[in-house]
């Protein structure tokens, strides 16, 4: 229901357009972005059900990685059953009150993912730079007050987000948000009235989220790396560096794609909406795919693991 004021009115609920410009291929779409949900969810579930089975993964790494599972369960589940109705069933409307619950959802995991690697990146600084005091720096209490912790400055950074569109935006030129999210700027642009707090403050969660905590994570990257060179051999500096290589590589996969989504939104003007929609959905699918691949690459114990299972799996039951 809109109530008019003028061009502007109050609406009870907004026009998800899915992909724009892509709206004929919707239903092909859906296969792609149907499959990588799966494979997010699976793996995911999977990375929690060995982490909590195998007990020589009972480790600081392993339980930020669990946090990681439900951080990224949480992210893709948040838009992916709405992209894959609007898909399949052209459900495209949505509650105002949904939609901000969903912009809160979003934005608040992955300001809390950040922070978990923020934590991981920590806890090898101290396994590399000063191991004989790891187990007792990061017992599972600390381990679990950084995941609070982490979850606590998601909560606080973003929940001004949909308060101020709530208390300060009442009135909108359209219903119709040409995403396939309820993302915070595109909500935010298509509002009447002086919209400068909310951009600046969105700008301000950003700069802190992203900058710093790539910043702290560089640093302690750095520092680690101080501490690998001064080992006496190759070997002992090739396996230090080795323990690293998933996290780095979890980073990267995390951050590159919203440094990519970012950019092209910023300075892509010329490039076409439905480019930045799908690289907008990219980087909350990506991780959530890529992670589990990674540590089940990387960590011979998940390895190990997983390949025990499967060749449970297969084998033939004696009747």
């Amino acid at each position: 229901m809109l109530i008019s004021n003028n061009a502007c009115s109050v609406p009870s609920s907004f026009w998800l357009t899915g992909i724009p410009g892509l709206e004929h291929l919707h239903i092909w779409l859906s296969i792609p972005f149907g499959s990588m949900y799966l494979v997010a969810v699976v793996g995911n579930i999977t990375i929690l059900a060995v982490v909590k089975t195998e007990r020589s993964l009972h480790q600081p790494m392993y339980f930020f990685l669990c946090m990681l599972a439900v951080i990224d369960l949480v992210l893709s589940t948040s838009t992916m059953p709405k992209l894959l109705a609007i898909f399949w069933f052209g459900a495209c409307s949505i509650g105002l009150n949904a939609c901000l619950v969903q912009m809160f959802f979003v934005h608040c995991f992955a300001t809390v993912e950040s922070g978990i690697f923020l934590a991981m990146a920590f806890d090898r600084y101290v396994a590399i730079c000063d191991p004989l005091h790891h187990t007792s720096v990061l017992t599972h209490a600390v381990v679990g007050r950084f995941g609070l912790a982490a979850l606590l400055r998601g909560v606080f950074y973003i929940g001004p987000l949909p308060l101020l569109i709530r208390l300060r935006l009442p009135l909108y030129r359209t219903q119709t948000i040409a995403h396939s999210y309820c993302e915070h700027m595109a909500v935010v642009t298509l509002a009447c009235g002086d919209t400068r707090v909310n951009n600046l403050y969105g700008m301000g969660i950003g700069f802190l989220v992203l900058i710093l905590d790539s910043l702290a994570i560089t640093a302690s990257y750095v520092m680690i790396f101080r501490a690998v060179l001064g080992l006496s051999t190759s070997d002992a500096r090739f396996k230090t560096l080795g323990t690293c290589g998933s996290h780095i590589c979890a980073i990267l996969v995390f951050y590159v794609p919203i440094a990519v989504s970012s950019l092209t939104h910023r300075f892509g003007h010329h490039v076409p909406s439905h480019i930045h929609i799908l690289l907008a959905n990219f980087y909350l699918l990506i991780p959530p795919i890529l992670n589990p691949v990674v540590y089940a690459v990387r960590t011979k114990q998940i390895r190990e693991r997983l390949l025990h299972i499967i060749k449970s799996g297969t084998q033939p039951r004696n009747i």
